[in-house]
């Protein structure tokens, strides 16, 4: 049995993005035998707005699905901009910097960051330094390039030092991980040694997301005719989605018999894209799903719809991916050639160029009159699921680098197989940590 702390803003109950598979990693390796304790912030995301139960201005203990949890207090903005964003990130940092010296006395034998957010980073492995512990950093988006380049922030003259401050902070870790192979590559050129790097992709829940044998229930709810084709987002809605293409592609297609647009979720992005497609009848808008309802969610589908800016590529994997994969339904996403995403859509989905209207109308379009090519596509992404994206493996491939010794370079990569952004459907046993 060994002691795991883990670290991250996000954890469950949150059930999208970082915090869904932070949760499921930590109950995963509770389940195991292990001791896991998690400091994480309470849930807020994505309506960026702490959860009703979990509104105080202190630290709270609390046990759940085995894991021991202390929520740490943030400073949450109405509006996460620029500098109102990293206050948020440093308050986080901030309080769980006390959590984690309060977890001096537990003696946690490794300790994991989950970035973002890289704030808590530098406590992170001090706590790791000082109990001997191993420290493992595990990157799910750099935030620091994603925010520098999306204008996000405005670093000026000090975007040097923040850069040269991350390189200096990965190369303090034992292990740096990552979710896909071109992420492995930056790590690489932010000067994270080969064999201390590690791939440890996201995963799908191959067998409670399946194909839909029947019409999903949520058609007769949103009023939606059973011979109709329906293209759906669900999940988070911010900056880095390029979500004005949705509202573009529905007024495009706003006369298009037969075809309805289903967007589902929350966050900063949701108010201006609920103007763009006002007065459109073709267009359904709902919050986030409960997770019971998931299946029948992600199947209500005939296309879903992955929008991606260009000036993120390679930056973020997009999580909800892998739900869209399992649920065995085409995919419409935005990448340019060469990127993780469109490497991992070969075969398995229709990519066009982020940020061109036309092309995104046009290939849905095309796809909404091919039914034969949605079921082909749709075969394809299940297939791919199947094969490289089941839950148990990759965390069981995880939790034996995780605590396994140090190994040279020629061992870094033996029997960890490929990721999904690099193989395509047709390449067997791929992947991960």
């Amino acid at each position: 049995m060994t002691r795991i702390l883990v670290t991250g803003i996000n954890h469950a109950p949150e059930n999208i993005g970082i915090g869904k598979y932070t949760g499921e990693m930590c109950r995963w390796l509770a389940a195991r035998g292990h001791q896991v304790r998690m400091v994480a912030a309470p849930p807020y995301y994505p309506a960026w707005r702490v959860w009703p139960g979990h509104r105080r201005w202190w630290f709270r203990r609390e046990q759940l699905d085995g894991v021991d949890v202390i929520r740490c207090p943030l400073w949450v903005p109405r509006t996460p901009r620029g500098a109102t964003r990293l206050l948020h990130l440093v308050s986080f940092g901030l309080s769980s910097a006390c959590a984690l010296a309060y977890s001096l006395a537990w003696r946690p034998q490794v300790v994991v960051n989950v970035a973002p957010t890289l704030t808590s980073a530098p406590a992170a492995w001090a706590l790791a330094r000082l109990s001997g512990a191993r420290c493992w950093l595990h990157i799910q988006d750099f935030e620091l390039d994603a925010a520098l380049n999306m204008g996000i922030v405005d670093a000026g003259p000090a975007r040097r030092v923040a850069v040269a401050l991350e390189r200096w902070l990965l190369r303090r870790f034992d292990t740096v991980s990552t979710i896909s192979g071109r992420m492995l590559e930056r790590l690489g050129a932010k000067g994270v040694a080969p064999e201390r790097q590690a791939l440890f992709p996201n995963w799908a829940d191959i067998d409670g997301v399946r194909p839909l044998q029947a019409a999903s229930p949520y058609r007769a709810e949103l009023g939606i005719p059973d011979g109709a084709v329906v293209a759906l987002y669900s999940g988070n809605m911010s900056l880095k989605q390029g979500l004005e293409l949705l509202g573009e592609a529905a007024t495009r297609l706003a006369a298009t018999p037969g075809l309805y647009f289903v967007f589902g979720g929350q966050g900063p992005g949701r108010g201006p894209l609920e103007q763009a497609c006002a007065g459109l009848a073709n267009v359904r808008f709902l919050d986030l799903q409960p997770s019971e309802r998931l299946n029948d969610w992600l199947g209500l589908a005939d296309i879903h719809l992955l929008p991606q800016r260009a000036d993120v590529a390679d930056l973020v994997m997009p999580s909800k991916l892998t739900g869209m994969l399992a649920s065995g339904r085409a995919i419409l996403a935005t990448a340019h050639p060469g990127t993780g995403l469109a490497h991992a859509l070969e075969g398995s989905g229709v990519v066009v160029p982020p940020g061109d209207a036309a092309a995104f109308a046009d290939a849905l379009l095309a796809l909404a009159d091919d039914a034969p090519e949605r079921q082909r596509l749709g075969v394809a992404a299940r297939l791919q699921a199947e094969r490289t994206l089941a839950r148990d493996g990759i965390l069981a491939r995880f939790e034996r680098q995780l605590l396994a010794p140090r190994r040279g370079p020629a061992e870094a990569g033996e029997g960890e197989g490929q990721d999904l952004s690099s193989a395509p459907p047709e390449a067997a046993g791929r992947r991960e940590a």
